[in-house]
């Protein structure tokens, strides 16, 4: 079972007999039903048109080998590795409370911590209730250390903690969980523009990278607060969640085409295991 057979297909390719009219509204339809976005759909499909003609492709399966292609395409863009070169490497998590960020942050570190490198937790959410105390369960979890401080703290203050104990122990990379409270967008730039002057100072020379943590379940509310969170905190890439419901996720489709921002990690579930590296070819696959 592949890692992404959990989405469910998309019906289109199986109704039709051959390439007509009939077939590529119903293929918009179905796409823009997958959370692809009107714009990008309506490109994929002129674009399989297009390449069906060219190529002379008339059968049902070849359109639908045409469109993967297509697809994979506007997903692979950028590097979709984590650049952890230059240490303490830093990664920032970013997106709306509810998404799976500390959770995706407690599934990344016991990842890396298995790969063999001295992973940190930082406890950077400290709006949110019981925020760092998940956190420490994942800590405990994964065998890594945290830093957190009360409730209600600077985040900035945490943020320089956690750098100042990377430094003193070594530590090769250090994940750092934000608040997520896009409705006052003005703090929250404020806040992150305040964390990125804190890890600018201290670790001027560490690789850094931005990853905002998606819902799959958000359907066209993923590309706009994509879109946010890209002027607030220049986001190198994507971690989608929640795959393993009705969601089918094509809305990373529409932000990877528009953005220029890859996906790099989905998760399918609840276990440790179920947070991967994303492969393009696999989604769309999938997906279709």
């Amino acid at each position: 079972m592949g890692f992404f057979d959990k989405i469910k297909k998309i019906g289109i390719f199986n109704g039709f007999s051959q390439l007509d009219d009939d077939f590529y509204e119903e293929l918009e339809e179905s796409l823009v039903m997958a959370d692809l976005g009107a714009e990008t759909t309506m490109e994929a499909v002129e674009e399989l048109k297009s390449r069906c003609k060219a190529e002379k492709i008339r059968d049902i399966e070849g359109a639908r080998q045409c469109m993967r292609d297509i697809l994979a395409e506007y997903l692979s863009i950028g590097d979709l590795s984590v650049d952890m070169s230059r240490k303490p490497a830093v990664v920032l998590f970013i997106g709306v409370n509810g998404v799976g960020k500390t959770t995706s942050i407690g599934k990344l570190a016991a990842r890396w911590k298995r790969e063999g490198k001295k992973v940190l937790l930082c406890a950077g959410d400290t709006f949110r209730a019981a925020a760092a105390e998940q956190l420490t369960i994942w800590s405990d979890r994964a065998g890594v250390d945290i830093v957190k401080q009360h409730e209600g703290a600077d985040p900035a203050a945490v943020v320089y903690d956690a750098l100042s104990a990377a430094k003193a122990r070594h530590s090769d990379v250090v994940l750092v969980d934000t608040a997520g409270r896009l409705q006052n967008k003005a703090n929250l730039m404020n806040e992150l523009n305040k964390i990125s002057r804190v890890i600018d100072r201290e670790c001027p020379d560490s690789s850094r990278e931005t990853l905002l943590v998606l819902d799959a379940t958000t359907g066209q509310n993923g590309l706009i607060q994509a879109k946010e969170f890209s002027k607030a905190a220049g986001v190198t890439g994507i971690v989608l969640t929640k795959l393993d419901g009705t969601a089918k996720g094509g809305i990373v489709i529409a932000i990877a085409k528009e953005l220029g921002v890859p996906v790099k990690f989905a998760g399918v579930g609840e276990g440790v295991d179920d947070l991967q590296p994303f492969d393009a070819a696999e989604f769309t696959q999938a997906l279709l």
